[in-house]
């Protein structure tokens, strides 16, 4: 069914109009007993130590290329070693990350479940300032989270704050809210239950209520709304990568090939999604892929998730209408050696925010299938 309201900052009279919501930032980033820093020189014991590594990725990342990147990927993996860290990717990431340097690599829910499960003392996020909180969330004694650049942010985590979800409660009191895991702890701590994109409509229909408040991304509260009977309340958020994606771009690709296979993000708006062929998140994209092999595939989402699985499906022909995330961008081979090296930068959540934040993760992942 149809959205039944969408709302957004200007629409909550409470809220100073105007107010700039920027990403959450860590506390001054302290400085851990530094390592000596390794040589980045291209040599024959860098091109052995790596040539594995290589024919991972050698379908999207030119031979020319590979030098320039060898030796920081070399010394990751040492680091990281001596360190006892354990490195998570983002399916967005660049193939040097995802596929040379992670040692666990996935979409927000499957990053966000591996973070309880590894032993490792530092754990190195190489995703966006939310997916770090998450692992901190979830790991809040135990573990270093490290996070390589904490101007990571997201336009989704910056839509909405804490505030704003006590004005919606004040305004529909008695209605649950679920928030879209890409969201601060600040507004993870206001929230009932997270969700993903992997599970958005079972988290809703779990709930048992009949009206839903779904936040802060619009296009897939509009998503969920079409797969269940609960009414839907949204907020004005979307993602900057998947609003741009047009459907008149995937009707020319289908004009130019009627045989070529579209598949998309809920994220993505309605338009978008009505050319598609299949539609789920990163996760469950990445699976229709593997089992279906199309000859000629158009991915809409991040550019970095169609590379990644060309490198691991090199006989797919990715077409390319993608758009980069600048955030995740900000995460490379330079500031993760950097973050290994001196420790930098640590992610902190106050303690009594962290244990309201918790709760709504942990329902998520404890959620039965």
């Amino acid at each position: 069914m149809p959205i039944t309201g969408i709302y957004g900052p200007d629409d909550l009279a409470s809220r100073p109009q105007g107010q700039v919501v920027s990403s959450p930032r860590d506390a001054p980033a302290r400085t851990g007993p530094a390592l000596p820093r390794p040589s980045l020189e291209w040599t024959p014991e860098v091109e052995r130590a790596t040539a594995a590594l290589y024919d991972r990725v050698k379908h999207v990342i030119p031979p020319i290329e590979w030098p320039l990147m060898a030796p920081t990927i070399k010394a990751i993996n040492e680091l990281k070693r001596a360190r006892g860290a354990v490195i998570l990717a983002h399916n967005y990431q660049a193939p040097e990350i995802f596929h040379c340097v992670a040692d666990i690599g996935g979409d927000s829910l499957q990053l966000a479940v591996e973070a309880t499960k590894v032993e490792a003392n530092i754990i190195v996020q190489c995703g966006v300032h939310f997916m770090a909180e998450t692992s901190k969330l979830l790991d809040p004694d135990d573990k270093t989270v490290l996070i390589p650049d904490s101007r990571a942010g997201c336009s989704l985590a910056a839509s909405i704050t804490g505030a704003d979800v006590r004005l919606l409660r004040e305004k529909f009191p008695g209605v649950p809210v679920v928030a879209y895991v890409n969201t601060s702890a600040e507004v993870k701590a206001e929230v009932d239950i997270c969700c993903t994109s992997s599970n958005a409509v079972q988290v809703v229909e779990s709930l048992n209520a009949p009206t839903v408040i779904f936040l802060p991304d619009r296009y897939l509260a509009t998503y969920v709304a079409s797969k269940t009977d609960v009414k839907i309340i949204a907020w004005k958020g979307s993602c900057e990568v998947h609003e741009r994606f047009k459907g008149e771009e995937l009707r020319a690709f289908r004009e130019a090939d009627p045989s070529v296979q579209i598949i998309a993000h809920p994220e993505c708006p309605p338009d978008v999604l009505a050319e598609a062929d299949f539609t789920g998140s990163t996760a469950h994209m990445i699976n229709w892929v593997r089992q279906k092999r199309p000859r000629r595939l158009v991915m809409i989402t991040e550019c970095s998730m169609a590379d990644n699985v060309r490198a691991e499906l090199p006989d797919v022909e990715m077409l390319r209408p993608c758009n980069l995330c600048p955030h995740m961008k900000r995460i490379t081979l330079a500031n993760i050696l950097e973050s290994l090296l001196t420790l930098r930068e640590e992610v902190t959540i106050d303690p009594a925010l962290a244990v309201r934040a918790l709760r709504s993760v942990e329902r998520m992942i404890n959620l039965k299938n």
